[in-house]
């Protein structure tokens, strides 16, 4: 209970120290709202006017303030750019880009653990060799190239899969696996051979301890051994790898989101930033940036349930 007392406590404290490191860094940016949206050539009696109703006359602190009160009572203030309520807007991205991430680590964990397995089991064969060169591969090469070259194999030339574009899951659940299916997988491939090298390496070095030999001795089968013991001692880098993974989820989505034309977040956050739409930027990086924490904080909790030996300290 104290450690996670302690983990609740920190995620909290993050939160606060994240959300203040995003509204004054946007305050440094470049560029008055009020010009983006009244034009270069505006009236400066009609700027003026602007910046009051928008609060930009008043000092970053109080603007921060009331900032951090809207967020409290749900209300996330007013895009600049759509004169919509952020919440309204973030609402309709949020399933697309949350659907992405979430069918890009599926993927990334019903591929990337069998193969870290098997590599791990026939190390030093062809078929290991072959694949660890794959995986080099995998980690080098950015997934908006993945991105394109599954649209010209999979879309253009089999057309298996739509090329573009994003039906949502409630009209038709095939349609919208479809239309999620490659961009995850462009997303997934990288983090696939990062999950791959780093259990065959966690494998390997765990083979290695005195309990399996100990194991060995006892007469336990080798499957015993591997699934019973050596895969649970593995589990805790993997997951260390695979809060790291989200993050790197989230920020890929921003190019594929482009690439394959899916109305998500991602898309949504180069076209605010270009526009200063500084309400909508700091609501889409603050609720990334607490997607992020949330699930690096139940990796913390999953460590304790994988590894009991974790005291407050670690």
């Amino acid at each position: 209970m104290r450690y996670f007392l302690y983990k609740l406590s920190s995620f909290f404290i993050t939160i606060v120290l994240v959300s203040m490191i995003i509204f004054f860094v946007f305050q440094l940016l470049p560029g008055n709202p009020a010009h983006i949206i009244l034009g270069m050539d505006a009236d400066p009696a009609q700027v003026a006017q602007l910046e009051k109703q928008l609060g930009l006359d008043r000092s970053p602190v109080e603007r921060y303030a009331d900032w951090v009160r809207g967020l409290l009572q749900g209300d996330l203030g007013e895009s600049l750019r759509y004169q919509l309520p952020v919440s309204d807007i973030l609402t309709d991205r949020i399933p697309v880009t949350s659907s992405l991430a979430i069918l890009s680590l599926i993927i990334t964990l019903l591929i990337g653990i069998p193969l870290g397995i098997f590599i791990a089991r026939s190390d030093g064969k062809w078929m290991s060799v072959f694949l660890n060169i794959v995986t080099q591969l995998g980690i080098s090469i950015p997934p908006f190239w993945f991105g394109f070259m599954l649209i010209l194999v999979f879309g253009v030339t089999l057309q298996l899969f739509p090329t573009y574009g994003y039906v949502p899951w409630s009209e038709d659940f095939f349609g919208a696996f479809q239309s999620f299916f490659l961009p995850s997988l462009a997303i997934a491939i990288g983090n696939i051979a990062i999950v791959i090298r780093y259990l065959r390496n966690t494998i390997l070095d765990q083979a290695k301890m005195d309990y399996v030999r100990t194991a060995r001795v006892k007469g336990l089968k080798e499957r015993t051994i591997l699934y019973g013991h050596i895969l649970r001692n593995s589990l805790i880098p993997v997951l260390t790898i695979m809060g790291l993974l989200v993050a790197d989820t989230l920020g890929g989505s921003i190019i594929i989101e482009n690439v394959f034309s899916l109305p998500g977040l991602g898309n949504l956050l180069i076209q605010s930033i270009t526009s200063r739409d500084f309400p909508l930027v700091q609501s889409m990086v603050l609720y990334i940036a607490i997607l992020v924490l949330f699930i690096n904080f139940i990796v913390d909790l999953l460590y304790k349930l994988v590894d009991p030996r974790i005291r407050l300290k670690g």
